[in-house]
């Protein structure tokens, strides 16, 4: 039977649940400023999920920018509270980019890739194991 992962926004009125989310074992970790300015850290930490296995409930809003390589990357957040929730782009065909901050479930599952490397604050050094990416 596959798991059902919940997670929620920081005031609890934007909830994200992913269903199949037993096949999420690792995450990614993103140094591009668009994600560290929508952090409001040093990185975001993420997994590639299937639209339709994602459900997003709740107030929220949503932003597009285009990234670096052009294309536009639409930004979904709680419209109350402002927790960044996932990413859109057609870079990621049919899957979402779910920022794992909102979800307890993830807080003890491995990074597997580092993404815009180049970017990465001195201060940090890289996840031993995880492959390293200059740009994604």
């Amino acid at each position: 039977m596959s798991e059902t992962i919940k997670g929620q926004c920081l005031c609890g009125e934007s909830t994200i649940t992913i269903e199949n989310g037993d096949s999420f074992k690792d995450q990614i970790i993103c140094h591009c400023w668009d994600c560290k300015q929508t952090s409001g850290s040093a990185f975001s930490t993420n997994i590639l999920a299937p639209t339709k296995d994602t459900k997003i409930e709740g107030p929220v809003k949503e932003f597009g920018v285009k990234a670096p390589s052009g294309n536009t990357v639409t930004r979904v957040f709680c419209g109350t509270c402002g927790s960044a929730i996932s990413h859109r782009s057609v870079a990621f065909g049919d899957k979402a980019a779910i920022q794992t901050g909102n979800f307890r479930y993830f807080a003890d599952k491995p990074v597997s890739t580092e993404l815009f490397t180049k970017d990465r604050w001195t201060g940090l050094a890289a996840v031993e194991g995880a492959t390293q990416l200059n740009t994604a």
